[in-house]
């Protein structure tokens, strides 16, 4: 795999049809883009190969109906790396992210609970115990007005 490259128009628009159907076929990509199924199948598999795309199955959160995505907002202790915690969060198999920030807080966690209850429980037994957490800050969502999951970032 030699130095990935960016994305042509062929590519982008090969992405933007399987981010709204990723079931859709090489075939019917072919067809309305007017390149053989070969073309297609070719750049999604180098796509693919160059970690540019990942084609995946996606939760609806709408439909959990026990269950609200909860966002941990934590202070990293100045004597600790941000980084070094945020590892030590990223082994949580619970969270499913966690970046590090600007601002108020060092790091976002994200996951998903089903009540108050859980999110306190969790939010004490799994992250405040990690050495280097100052503080932490929970809120849950209520009411999601728009989420893109086109927008996430594929990682390791």
């Amino acid at each position: 795999m030699s130095g990935a490259r960016g994305l042509d128009e062929v590519d982008r628009q090969i992405v933007a049809r399987l981010s709204r159907d990723a079931r859709i076929s090489n075939r019917q990509i072919a067809a309305e883009l007017g390149v053989t199924e070969g073309t297609v199948r070719a750049r999604v598999k180098r796509m693919e190969a160059e970690k540019q795309i990942r084609i995946t199955a996606i939760t609806n959160i709408d439909r959990f109906r026990h269950g609200a995505l909860a966002w941990i907002w934590i202070e990293v202790e100045r004597s600790y790396q941000v980084q070094e915690v945020a590892q030590a969060l990223a082994a949580i198999g619970e969270l499913g992210f966690v970046g590090e920030m600007l601002g108020r807080s060092d790091i976002l966690a994200i996951t998903m609970v089903r009540s108050n209850e859980h999110l306190a429980e969790f939010v004490h037994q799994r992250i405040s115990g990690i050495p280097g957490v100052r503080r932490t800050e929970s809120t849950l969502g209520v009411n999601f007005v728009k989420h893109d999951y086109r927008m996430a970032r594929i990682v390791s």
